[in-house]
């Protein structure tokens, strides 16, 4: 049959499908060849190279899954560096990069369930290739090579010392060893089970107090996402450093299943998304290390964002949610920060890419150097702005993709004047709608392209009027 035939596509950052059921060794086998071919086509001329880098996470026969996927673009001529271990995506990234190859093939499902897997592909220049690559790789998937090629070579590498290396050289690591060792600093780190585990570790070459470092390729029933749902035992943990330990600095630092995103706590226990985490960074970035650059955001972001931007005279460019947005950005223009809202965060000197221990050790910098907590941090941003709000997303599964359609139509026909009470003042569609509020709040609906699922984010002065414009949002949607 075709490959053509099984529908395999490549959404925002890769193909994701269930282990067994889509993703088998038959299909990655017909995948990973071609996506070398097209990543030598577009990168071969510029690099000289003929190799190939392949990575994995924790998931479930993920080693398997990449050696099968190493051993088939080997024979189809080009040249392995096969991970000997699991790793985070952006070490592969970077690895791609520092060791001048075409790309990398990396074998991840990043935050989703545990029944899923998925392939990334990376480019030369070290981040995710752009959409136009990807629908390449899926245009050509019935090709075969005109002839047999002379098989490539395969060898293993340990991804981490180069990668350690090169964050550990974005930050003074000296102070935050000083206060982790003298006991004023105390840094936890949930690493849900996937490959970040032993990471800050590492890095920091200090023992810190990790959470969740066992290979669990069922996630404890749940998914390695960092949201307040799966959190409740750092939450706990927190907590009661907080009772035992008084008021000595403590912070705990989330990462996703491939340690690309990041969220974390704070010293009382309470939950940082990306949303509080990106002003903190600029603000770090920009006074502390005097770093320069355009702050780049997607539509869900806080308008918090623009306005610490511009108390460092910072430009600030605005894309559509999905971090490539973000990456194309940071390969034109000199980018200090580039950011979204589901905790995904990359950095101009590094590679455009989302790195969470690199943001990790950003942030225990910015403590370490500040004496102060994370939401004392942001507290004093918005003081310093005069700009206060709270943040809310949810997921409304709809009855089906005949009620998506009729609800876009209701957008596209028959705006919204008013939402909750209060007047619509501008409407964004750069990526689905975005409801600017009389009150400076602001209401984004977006649709799945997939699914009948409709995202809901909110911003507003209070959680209260956020989930007041939440609730209202759903109850509209409802109707249809």
């Amino acid at each position: 049959m075709p490959i053509a035939e099984h529908s395999i596509k490549f959404g925002t950052d890769g193909w994701r499908g269930v282990i067994a059921a889509d993703f088998t060794f038959e299909r990655l086998a017909l995948v990973a060849p071609v996506a070398a071919k097209v990543l030598a086509d577009t990168y071969g001329e510029a690099t000289g190279s003929n190799t190939i880098i392949v990575g994995y996470d924790r998931r479930f026969m993920a080693e398997d899954f990449a050696r099968k996927a190493a051993e088939v673009v080997q024979s189809h001529g080009f040249d392995v560096l096969l991970s000997e271990s699991y790793a985070p995506t952006p070490a592969f990234s970077w690895a791609a990069k520092e060791k001048n190859a075409l790309g990398a093939l990396v074998l991840t499902a990043s935050h989703n369930p545990a029944q899923y897997l998925g392939l990334k592909v990376k480019g030369a220049f070290g981040g995710s290739v752009p959409p136009e690559i990807t629908q390449q790789i899926e245009a050509q998937l019935d090709w075969t090579p005109e002839s047999p090629r002379t098989p490539g070579s395969l060898q293993e590498f340990d991804p981490w010392p180069s990668y350690c290396e090169v964050v550990r050289s974005k930050v003074e690591i000296s102070k935050i060893q000083e206060l982790i060792e003298q006991g004023k600093l105390t840094v936890f780190a949930d690493v849900m089970h996937g490959a970040a585990a032993g990471g800050l570790s590492k890095i920091l070459g200090v023992s810190i107090h990790e959470l969740n470092s066992s290979r669990d390729p069922l996630f404890d029933g749940g998914a390695p996402e960092p949201l307040p749902k799966y959190l409740s035992q750092l939450f706990r943990v927190i907590r009661s450093h907080r009772q035992q330990a008084g008021a000595s600095l403590a912070v705990g630092l989330v990462f996703d299943g491939d340690s690309d995103r990041i969220a974390a706590v704070d010293g009382e226990g309470n939950f940082l998304s990306s949303q509080f985490l990106i002003p903190v960074l600029i603000e770090h970035l920009a006074e502390r290390r005097k770093y320069s650059g355009e702050v780049v955001k997607t539509i869900s972001g806080s308008d918090l964002i623009p306005r610490v931007a511009t108390l460092y005279g910072l430009s600030v460019h605005e894309t559509p949610i999905g971090y490539k947005y973000i990456a194309d950005r940071m390969l034109s223009t000199p980018v200090l920060i580039g950011g979204e809202e589901s905790g995904g965060i990359g950095y101009g000197n590094h590679i455009p890419e989302r790195d969470a221990l690199l943001s990790a050790m950003y942030l225990l910098e910015a403590i370490a150097e500040s004496g102060m907590d994370l939401s004392d941090l942001y507290k004093r941003l918005q003081q310093r702005t005069g700009f206060t709000s709270a943040y809310d997303r949810i997921d409304l599964h709809l009855a089906s993709m005949d009620v998506r359609s009729r609800l876009l139509e209701q957008l596209q026909t028959q705006p919204l004047t008013k939402i909750a009470d209060r007047k619509v003042v501008d409407c964004q569609t750069t990526d689905g709608y975005k409801f600017h509020l009389a009150d400076n709040s602001w209401l984004l609906i977006r649709f799945s392209g997939t699914e009948p699922v409709l995202r809901l984010y909110c911003e507003a002065s209070t959680i209260e009027q956020v989930h007041q414009t939440l609730n209202w949002a759903k109850e509209w949607a409802n109707q249809f």
